[in-house]
């Protein structure tokens, strides 16, 4: 994203990251569109939207006013929401095992942000609004797919969403004017690269993977993937010259140990 918003803007960032993803699933999506039910279309358009389209521009536009560890940092609000929305909407119980482990790792969360003064000193509340709005919208695709689309298969799922949210990514662009750019140029080349490689690996290849999660190991687990983000954020931080200590060393093994209790086996429970 960082990248991608060097010589572009958000919302040309964010469509392109849509467009390519939908492109690179087309033949797919074009096999298996048949395959999927009538009456779960529009399931699987959502789950492209909230699953990716929304988010995406919402990261990009939150890009713009916070860094990439503190995005990665509050991405881990995706489990609480998972949450959340499954009691709200789906009517899904969570074993206590799992709240108290989710409850210790976004603790964790919470002093690692707090154990990095630049992160805190940058924050800018309205662009880490955009971030939680987006961990909103995973919290809810999470629970549809595996409440309303678990019969159908991974990459089906993935390829007609990503393609079907192309389209109104492909509005978005021509209005944002990317195509009266200078496409030739090799800033705009370059920062269109970036996007493409986005879309690519972090859409539709990821999709795919964490839809297969979503499927063989339930929603709240799933979810728990985004604890690995803050890892990540963390170690290009350091490839980028950021301070790395004790205290962040002691707040990624919180993460885990989250990670640890909410899937713990606890003898003699049922639904853990």
């Amino acid at each position: 994203m960082k990248g991608g918003l060097l010589h572009l803007s958000a919302m040309q960032v964010a469509s392109l990251r849509i467009i390519f993803s939908g492109l690179v699933l087309l033949p797919t999506a074009f096999k298996h569109f048949r395959h999927i039910p009538s009456n779960k279309l529009l399931f699987v358009f959502l789950s492209g939207s909230l699953g990716s389209l929304i988010p995406a521009y919402l990261f990009c536009i939150a890009e713009q006013g916070i860094d990439s560890a503190l995005a990665g940092v509050l991405n881990a609000l995706t489990p609480i929401f998972v949450i959340i929305n499954g009691a709200l909407f789906f009517q899904s119980r969570t074993s206590a095992n799992k709240v108290l482990g989710i409850l210790i790792a976004f603790t964790g969360c919470l002093l690692l942000f707090f154990s990095k003064p630049v992160l805190s000193e940058s924050s800018n509340m309205l662009y880490v609004l955009y971030v939680i709005i987006a961990t909103f919208c995973y919290g809810i695709n999470v629970n549809m797919v595996h409440r309303s689309l678990a019969g159908i298969p991974s990459l089906q799922i993935v390829a007609v969403a990503l393609t079907l949210n192309a389209i109104p990514a492909l509005i978005v662009l021509v209005f944002t004017g990317y195509f009266s750019l200078d496409l030739g140029n090799k800033d705009i080349l370059l920062s269109t690269f970036f996007s493409a490689i986005l879309g690519v690996a972090g859409t539709s290849l990821a999709s795919v993977l964490f839809y297969m999660l979503i499927k063989r190991a339930g929603a709240v687990f799933s979810s728990m993937v985004t604890y690995g983000i803050p890892f990540v954020a963390i170690m290009w931080g350091m490839i980028y010259g950021e301070q790395f200590g004790w205290k962040q060393v002691l707040c990624l093994i919180v993460i885990l140990a989250g990670v640890y209790v909410a899937n713990r086996k606890v003898r003699g429970a049922v639904g853990t």
